[in-house]
Formats: C-alpha cells, sequence, structure tokens
C-alpha cells in the first residue's frame, strides 16, 4: 500500500505527496467523537493497522478500564474528506494516525491537532529508535520553512510537536517469491547488486513471462527513489552521490560518476515485468502476490499489502537493494524514516486518555505484537532479541537500517545538497525514458538530467 508523505519526504519517495488544503480550516468546537470519560475514539488510513491497534485496545483497557474504538477510512484521500468534514463539524475522534513530518504538521497548523510537546517526556522518547525520536516535531528548519505564505504547514508554532512516531520504515526494500528462486536453485537473498542481476537473469529464464521485476513506474519518481538513489550512493559514497545534483559539471549526473550509476541502473532493462511503466505502486505489488513478477521493489510497508492481497508472508523474502560489490560502500544500509505518527485532536474531551494510550502503544511488548499483527514495523526499539520476536522476514527489513552513519543511506536528505525547488518527478520521468522505454541510452540520459539540475540551480538563483 502507498504511503503518502510530506514534502522533505517525497524527495525519497515516488508514493504520492499528501494533497492536503487544511490551512483554511479550523476545528469547530463541540464534541469528539468519544461519549465518556472510559472511551476513546481512534481513526486510522491503515487497513492493515486496524486488527493489530484493535488487539492492542484490548490490552489497554485490561489495563486501564479505557476502551478505545479503532475505525479506518481508505484510501488516503477518503480520510483526508472525513477529517476535513468532521473538523468542520466537530466530530473528530480523540486520536488521529498521520503522515509523520508533513501532515501532522498540516492539521497542527489548522488547529485540529494539539501539541504534544509539554508531555513527549524522556521516558516517552526514550523507548522510540533515535533516528526517529525528532519526528513530529517542528524543528528550527521546519518552522523557518513552514514561513512560506505557501506552505501547507503555515502557521505552526516553533517547538510544537503534532504527533509523535508509530511506525517507521524505508524503501528500497526488494521482495522476491522465495518459490520462484527455489526453482533456479537460489535459497538465498542476494548477496551484492551483481548477484541480484544474476537471480534476475535465472528467473527470466525460467519463466520468460513472470521471472521478472515489478515496481510502479507510474509514479514517476519510484525508480529514482527506490533504486537508483540507494544503488548510487552504494557505488560512489555519500560525498561523490550527493555531487550528482550540484552545479559542478565535474561531479554531476553528466560526468564519468553519473554515467556510470545510470549504466549499473540501465542494466536492469532486460527484467522489467512488461507494462511497468504503466503500473501503479499498488498494481506492482499485487502483480508480485499474484505471481506475474518474480521481484518487486517497495518499501518496508510492503509486506503488509502483499498479505491484504493473498500472498503469505513466509512465501516472500525480503531484503535491502544489494549494493555493487566492489562499490564505495558495498554494505550501505538503508536508513529509517518515521512513516505513521499518532496525535491528539484539539477537540478531544479526553487528552490525558488519549495519551496514555498512545504510550502504552509505544510499550516495547505493545509494539512488539503490533508489530506481529500488522506486519509494520513499529517506531519503537525493540531491543537485542527483536529478530527473535519479528521472524525472519521483519527482521530481515530491520537488518536493511543497520550501518555507521557513514555507510547508510539516508533518504530523508535531499535540501541539504540538491537545488530549490528540485522536483524528482521530473527527473524520474528523465529515467523512464532510460529504462524501461529505452528511448534514450545513457549518455543522452546523463545530459538531460544535467540540464534539469543546471535548471533548478539558476532558477533559484544559487
Amino acid at each position: 500500500m502507498r504511503i503518502r508523505i510530506s514534502r522533505k519526504a517525497r524527495l525519497v519517495s515516488a508514493a504520492v505527496a499528501t494533497a492536503l488544503s487544511l490551512t483554511s480550516l479550523t476545528a469547530c468546537g463541540g464534541s469528539s467523537g468519544s461519549g465518556d470519560s472510559k472511551s476513546l475514539e481512534m481513526w486510522t488510513f491503515k487497513q492493515s493497522h486496524v486488527s493489530a491497534l484493535r488487539a492492542a485496545a484490548e490490552e489497554f483497557e485490561k489495563e486501564t478500564g479505557i476502551s478505545v474504538g479503532i475505525e479506518a477510512y481508505t484510501p488516503d484521500d477518503a480520510y483526508t474528506t472525513k477529517v476535513q468534514s468532521a473538523a468542520k463539524t466537530g466530530d473528530l475522534p480523540d486520536v488521529l494516525e498521520v503522515h509523520s513530518d508533513g501532515e501532522d504538521r498540516v492539521l497542527g497548523a489548522a488547529g485540529i491537532l494539539s501539541d504534544l510537546a509539554g508531555n513527549y517526556d524522556s521516558d516517552w522518547s526514550g523507548r522510540i529508535q533515535q533516528a526517529v525520536q525528532e519526528s513530529g516535531l517542528v524543528t528550527d528548519q521546519r518552522y523557518e520553512n513552514s514561513l512560506n505564505a505557501e506552505a501547507k504547514d503555515h502557521g505552526v508554532e516553533k517547538g510544537a510537536r503534532y504527533s509523535v512516531p508509530l511506525t517507521v520504515g524505508t524503501f528500497g526494500i526488494v521482495y522476491a517469491n522465495k518459490q520462484m528462486l527455489a526453482d533456479v536453485g537460489i535459497t538465498e537473498a542476494p548477496a551484492n547488486w551483481e548477484e541480484f542481476l544474476a537471480a534476475l537473469k535465472a528467473t527470466k529464464a525460467k519463466d520468460a513471462k513472470n521471472g521478472g521485476l515489478s515496481l510502479g513506474l507510474k509514479v514517476q519518481a519510484t525508480g529514482l527513489t527506490w533504486v537508483l538513489q540507494p544503488l548510487a550512493f552504494a557505488q560512489l559514497g555519500q560525498q561523490d552521490y550527493e555531487k550528482l545534483w550540484g552545479k559542478d559539471e565535474s561531479a554531476d549526473f553528466g560526468s564519468a560518476n553519473g554515467t556510470e550509476v545510470l549504466s549499473l541502473y540501465d542494466e536492469l532493462t532486460p527484467y522489467w515485468m512488461p507494462g511497468s511503466q504503466s503500473l501503479t505502486i499498488d498494481q506492482a505489488d499485487q502483480a508480485f502476490a499474484q505471481g506475474k513478477s518474480a521481484f518487486a521493489v517497495g518499501g518496508t510497508f510492503t509486506l503488509a499489502f502483499l498479505k491484504q492481497n493473498g500472498m503469505n508472508p513466509e512465501d516472500v523474502l525480503a531484503f535491502g537493494l544489494p549494493a555493487p560489490a566492489d562499490g564505495a560502500v558495498p554494505d550501505r544500509g538503508l536508513g529509517p524514516l518515521a512513516l505513521t505518527g499518532l496525535g491528539v485532536t484539539s477537540t478531544s474531551k479526553q487528552p490525558d486518555n488519549a495519551r496514555k494510550w498512545m504510550e502504552f502503544l509505544s510499550q516495547q511488548d505493545t509494539a512488539t505484537q503490533f508489530a506481529k499483527n500488522s506486519l509494520d514495523l513499529p517506531a519503537t526499539e525493540l531491543g537485542a532479541d527483536s529478530a527473535k520476536v519479528l521472524g525472519p522476514t521483519l527482521s530481515s527489513m530491520v537488518d536493511s537500517f543497520k550501518g555507521t552513519p557513514e555507510t547508510t543511506y539516508d533518504p530523508s536528505r535531499g535540501d541539504e545538497f540538491r537545488p530549490i525547488g528540485y522536483e524528482q518527478d521530473d527527473a524520474g520521468a528523465i529515467l523512464a525514458d532510460l529504462t524501461p522505454l529505452k528511448q534514450t541510452s545513457v549518455e543522452e540520459t546523463a545530459q538531460k538530467l544535467r540540464s534539469l539540475n543546471q535548471s533548478y540551480w539558476k532558477a533559484a538563483g544559487q
């Protein structure tokens, strides 16, 4: 299932950015969804979270006597509409699950979510993975960005916190059909890019129709952000990777380094599932679940979607996109992002109980069970024994996070080295002409990406 996330995270994901226009809304007074002091209501846009949250709610009620009703509204657009209409009529629930670091601030700026900064103490934040502890906080930089009158979160307060992290994840996770791999004698995840290509070649040779790779390339930036970028980081190392978007033509996409990584990416050309360029993210994942491809590239959140579409998670081998064996960072990690968070609505009549529920979800044992039930990764630090309790597929995705600061590809970075105004979809469209469409060569693609970057630098006056 696709995840919609913030402007900054759009540099990471090809998932469509949220189109919320809530800055003109004001959460009306009146009652929230809960009708008494022992009942809370919570809404989520993640169908895959519902049963896990309801199971947690049962335990919460046993412990506190407070019940929590969980309702899901999907797809994302329907959820947005539901929240908008409820804000106008004063029918919001007590707790909302939101997209992290974007939607939460939009809702905070609109007065729909309350500020949790004074409640997120060290005991609570200390349970959360360090990499995402700041998620939900209006940092100085986020505040400065919000000052733009066109910003969707215009009006947020510096230092405010409108959500706390619930789930984390990353992109560039490869899913493989275990049976299709076994049919060609492969029983382990490819250790590097070369072995990955060999596995693609073997499965394609075994089954020319279904042995390839699916990816939702209709969303133009998926190839760029989910494959090329982590691949380029591994091949070049962080410094030279970031120079690909720089003004210096000796190091940008038109340079030797640029053509090198584009050539690596182009090696996928023979193995795309037919019609990949016209598949949405969900359609590409469904194709994999239906056995129409041997491999799919997605995120950590994809596993739950595969299960929803009838695939047994035990039939899947999941691993981080492999790095080239002779690259600068052959042991590259994939940095985690906060994907979803929880916020308390400003109209809740039980904000203290709502916060108790959110803190309960952050407890290690609760978070572990949530992960098992939802097949999604919690923001809570699960400890050294997480592999034992999560099982092989989920723990393999956790393993993809492992790396030092120097060896970890951080998908949240981008504003630091790309020109202001950069749009990943534009670059993604150029890449699609290279592969799978084969309308341009590596050299032509390199020059087009150079021209695109230079146009951004020039427009920004940087």
